[in-house]
Order: C-alpha cells, then structure tokens, then sequence
C-alpha cells in the first residue's frame, strides 16, 4: 500500500479529471470500469455540477482553486485583450487576481499538473504546473524536483498534434505522459511533506476531444483502449483511497463535462452575416484589421465583446448605446438556427455573471451552446462547418463533483465556485475548540 509520507494531520486530497461528465463516472462504474471511484461515491456525496461560463478549463481550473468568480480572479478564457487594444494575449499564473487555495494555508501541499498554473512561483510546498506550461524550468517548484522529473520522461502536456497526424502515434503520447504523470505522482505522495495534495489528470480531455465516438461506439477500434484509460485512472483512485483516513477528506472532480460534436459553429462569421462585424481586409489578418463601424467582434470560444468607444482604439457604440446593441446581438444568437436545431442554449450578460474588480475587462455576452454545437471565434471562418478532428466538445453543465469526508452538503446542485468554499468550512470545523 502506497502510504503518504506524514500521516498526522488530517489531509485534504483532490483528484481532478478535466472535461469529464457526470454520466460517464455513473456508466464507467455501473460497467465497472471504475469500482474504486463506485466505492467512493457510496460513501459520499456526488451529483452533477456546474461549470463556469465560458466552460473553458482555464477559467474552470481558476475558479476552483480561488473560490472566486471570474469578475474577482480576472481569467476569462485561453486567450485576452491588452487593455485598450485589438492585440491578443495569453493570460498565465500571474494574470490570476485571487490567490489560490495552497497560497492561503500555513501547511505544506503538493500541487500536480493544475491547468492555468504556470509559470509556477515559490510556495509552501511543491508546485508543477499544468497546460499550458511553455518550459520545463518554469514549471517546477522547487528547482530541485526538475531533475527528478526530467529522469521519469515527465510530460507537462500531451502533443495533441499528433491525433492529426495519426491516432496510434496520439495513444502512444497519452499513454506514456500518464505513466509518467502516475509516477511523478507516486513520487510525490511518498517523498515530500503534504497535508493537501492535488492532482489532475488532463489526458482525459485530449482523450474526449479527439475519440468522444470511441467511447460511443462499443465495436470502435480504440473502445476497450478508452475504458482501459479510465481504469488505470481508478487504480490511482484506489491507491489514494487505501490510504484515507476517516477524518480525512477527498474531492474528486471534473472542471466542465464533455458530449458529442456535431457541428462547429463560428462566432465572428454569425456576427458578419448578422451585420455586426465588418473588417478592411478579407480575409483579416488580425481583430486590428476591424472596421470602425462594427459593433461587436468574439473570442473563443463565445465571448462577445461590443465594439465601445473608450475601450477599443475604433470603438464606434457609445457606451449609452451598449444595452441596446447587446439586445439585438441577443435577438440574433437566440434565433440561430442550422438544420432547423436551435445553436445557442443560453445567452448572458456580464453582469449576470460576473461580480469583481476586474469585470471591466470581461466580455459583454458569453454565448452557451446548445447540444452537439461547438462555439469558435476563428476570423476566417466563411460558414458553418461539419466537425473536424474533434469528435468531442465542452460542456457547461454536465461536470460532476464528489466529496467524501465532508459534512452532509445542503446544495441542490453543485457549481466548481462552491468547491473552495466547501474545502474551507471543513477546515475551520475540523480546527474549531470543539472538535480538537
């Protein structure tokens, strides 16, 4: 039996399997593909969960492990605006506004492969980043774990771009960064000092992108393969498990659910059809290439952002005018329709989502789509297209939680902000006088 190294102090595990849904922990341990996380669902709680809005996981990730909203940590999607500009950034670690969980505990914790954690930063504890994680050097904390990892083969990522080149070279890159994500966590576990550890498993999502029909489709050609994924993930599960003590508590959870692709659907185009978006070249380069006279422009994977005087160089809607054009642009996504399905399931303003310091960077609309739709703002899109190499796409509303050693939750159904919350409230009812 795997044992952590310090057993003395009332430890905190959260397991993350990113993108995966609801249904399919209750199918994979109804066929028993998953019996140890089976195991812990009965001796807990579990249910579907919500997402964030967009349901990408950088914004997931920052919200679970901050507890905030994105209008308080400032992480909207993969990508951002400069401030006052067309250009486009990345948003990293020290783009996030709110501190993170393991940033507001004096014991040590070990934190595992988080997506929209790098570059990592000194901390209490060891730190290795997740997606997207540029260089080895940068994502290790401390520096003297890095040759340890190096000598695993130790993969920050998979190469997703081999499933366009070939599916046998895709499993062989996703087999052996989990094998070596499994060693570094065995590693981990046994070596260093921890009373919180977190550890996410990300090959799950690369896996649902590309292969959601293998998982579909009992006769498919990587079916038995997929289940087998998920298993040796269950055998993690059952490691940690053995080694729980009854006071000691888990999370396991996914940050968005996943659901079949029928259909890409591209924002920027509906927004040019529509009339709202015009550009001086064609195709454009870049959002620098925008006509003045557009009204509102998108970034992945829905996020609509109104063309405002004072926020953007050539902004052209004055900012009284702002409602009324994010109503028309509402009036228009909410009678999209392609083979007679309605594409847009949900449409939000800022304000109905976002509350924080950092919401004047946020977009105007977010766009959640209906099933089978896939939201893209590519801006050189000329039409609705069939699925590419996806055959899996996100999902706001089918991710799940788990919690077992925690009280009795009084929610009706779970949202990734309540998570931090509900880690928080068992630690100060754990250190209160009463229960020493």
């Amino acid at each position: 039996m795997i044992r952590p190294l310090e057993q003395s102090t009332v430890k905190t595990i959260v397991i993350g399997l990113d993108g995966v849904p609801v249904g399919m922990i209750e199918a994979l341990v109804g066929q028993g593909v998953m019996p140890q996380t089976g195991r812990l669902i009965a001796q807990g709680q579990f249910g579907p969960m919500d997402s964030t809005i967009p349901e990408v996981s950088s914004v997931a990730w920052s919200t679970m492990i901050t507890g905030a909203n994105p209008g308080q940590h400032g992480i909207y999607g993969f990508t951002d605006l400069f401030p006052g500009s067309y250009q486009v950034r990345y948003p990293c670690y020290r783009d996030l506004r709110a501190a993170p969980f393991w940033e507001n505990q004096s014991h040590p914790s070990v934190i595992l492969n988080v997506p929209g954690t790098y570059p990592v930063r000194e901390m209490n504890g060891v730190h290795v980043a997740g997606f997207v994680a540029l260089d080895m050097a940068r994502s290790v904390y401390p520096a003297d774990l890095l040759a340890t990892l190096q000598g695993m083969d130790y993969r920050l990522d998979v190469d997703s771009q081999k499933a366009h080149q070939s599916m046998d070279l895709f499993w062989a890159d996703l087999e052996k960064t989990h094998r070596a994500r499994i060693e570094a966590w065995r590693h981990l576990w046994t070596t260093r000092p921890w009373q919180t550890f977190m550890l996410v498993f990300t090959g799950t999502d690369r896996l649902m992108h590309f292969l959601w029909d293998a998982w579909e489709d009992p006769h498919h050609k990587y079916h038995q393969r997929f289940l087998d994924y998920f298993h040796s993930i269950d055998e993690v599960v059952g490691q940690i498990a053995a080694t729980l003590n009854p006071e000691d508590r888990l999370v396991m959870l996914s940050d968005h659910g996943f659901e079949r692709l029928d259909r890409n659907v591209y924002v920027n185009y509906c927004l040019q059809q529509s009339g709202f978006l015009r550009f001086r070249t064609t195709p454009p380069g870049s959002l620098k290439d925008i006509e003045p006279s557009s009204r509102a422009f998108a970034l992945d994977p829905g996020r609509i952002y109104i063309h405002t005087q004072g926020r953007f160089p050539g902004g052209s809607v004055r900012p009284e005018e702002v409602s009324v054009v994010a109503e028309q642009i509402e009036q228009a996504f909410d009678s999209l329709r392609i083979d007679g399905r309605k594409v847009i399931r949900r449409i939000c303003r800022r304000d109905e989502i976002y509350q924080g310091p950092c919401v004047a960077s946020a977009p105007d609309l977010v766009l959640v789509a209906a099933e089978g739709f896939n939201l893209k703002a590519n801006l050189k899109a000329t039409g609705v297209s069939d699925r590419d190499a996806f055959t899996g796409k996100h999902t706001q509303d089918t991710a799940f939680c788990l919690l077992r050693g925690f009280a009795p939750q009084r929610l009706t159904r779970f949202s990734i902000q309540d998570v931090m919350g509900i880690m928080k409230s068992a630690r100060l009812e754990h250190s209160s006088p009463g229960n020493r």
